[in-house]
């Protein structure tokens, strides 16, 4: 059952159990009015009276907690920001602590969660690189993927640089020059979409040289990141693209773990962990709800997210188009 449902059943269930105890002792009160009691019957009713309070203020409380224990779904969203993807996380974090240029690489199968991955990594550690050059490209528009120069001609457009024949090196120079001046983000959706080839000439005809000069002449307060995502776990296997470590001298997109499934153990962990945060309903009788969870999800990370949203009554579609700015 959905979080708003529960919650509104559940509250009537107690509000109708509270007024039953507030009549009761209203009743019993009366009853002490009456003149012909005996001092005995006088003591039972009192003693009745003060366990009919004491009913009464333990479902009051619950009726309190009840309405405390309530998560709107913004809130729900950044409670699941903590949940799973340590390890890509984790290589991030030292990535952008290490150096202002760098470029990293998400991957993983289909609904594997990449843009909440984008999305969930510049909120929370670069959320200054928004604010300045923001460039974002779809390489799954079919141009694109069997035309490298439409490429650069759109590449271009966001620097100023129109017309044909355009080359990388002279996009990398207007982007060098924007650096100075500002953060400048690439987010390139969809690189698993691009033939080898070009993937390869994005890489070393474009960010490496423009990695290499940045780091050898550039002097700047600025972050230049990019972010290539691929939406189905291929393009990680072009070993001679990536590095899997952080090395300063080597102009490469660093490539984390391969995103996987979340786990019984990863999702038990997080719900413990924000457990006075979460909406009672989910918390109750963790391990079930945990392993009904990954039943229906089959531990696909998006799906456990919709379904999380969903038992909550709140739909994660709605809340990620509010959310996401890549």
């Amino acid at each position: 059952m959905s979080h708003e449902p529960y919650k509104q059943e559940k509250l009537a269930e107690l509000q109708e159990e509270c007024d039953a105890w507030r009549e009761e002792i209203q009743e019993l009160k009366k009853s002490l009015q009456i003149d012909d009691l005996t001092p005995k019957q006088r003591i039972r009713v009192k003693s009745q009276i003060k366990a009919a309070e004491a009913e009464f203020q333990e479902i009051s409380q619950q009726i309190e907690l009840l309405d405390k224990n309530t998560v709107s779904s913004e809130q729900l969203y950044k409670l699941l920001l903590k949940l799973g993807y340590k390890r890509q996380v984790r290589l991030f974090r030292q990535l952008v602590d290490a150096q202002s240029v760098s470029a990293f690489l998400i991957h993983g199968s289909p609904e594997h969660g990449q843009r909440w991955l984008l999305n969930r990594l510049v909120g929370q550690y670069v959320p200054q690189s928004i604010s300045g050059k923001v460039v974002k490209i779809d390489l799954g528009r079919k141009v694109r993927r069997t035309n490298v120069s439409a490429l650069w001609r759109q590449l271009g457009s966001y620097f100023n640089l129109c017309g044909r024949g355009i080359s990388p090196v002279e996009i990398a120079e207007r982007v060098y020059r924007c650096w100075q001046t500002q953060n400048v983000l690439f987010v390139f959706h969809d690189v698993d979409c691009m033939p080898p080839a070009y993937l390869q000439e994005l890489i070393q005809n474009f960010w490496q040289p423009l990695t290499k000069k940045a780091r050898n002449y550039g002097i700047s307060d600025f972050q230049l990141l990019m972010f290539l995502v691929d939406y189905e776990g291929t393009v990680g296997n072009l070993d001679a693209l990536f590095s899997e470590e952080i090395n300063p001298t080597q102009p490469y997109p660093v490539k984390p773990p391969k995103i996987n499934q979340f786990t019984e153990e990863s999702l038990l962990d997080w719900m413990e962990t924000e457990v006075d945060q979460l909406p009672i309903e989910l918390t109750h009788d963790l391990d079930d709800t945990v392993r009904a969870i990954l039943e229906e999800s089959e531990g696909i990370p998006e799906y456990v997210l919709t379904e999380i949203f969903d038992r909550c009554g709140f739909n994660y579609y709605e809340e990620v188009d509010r959310q996401w700015k890549l």
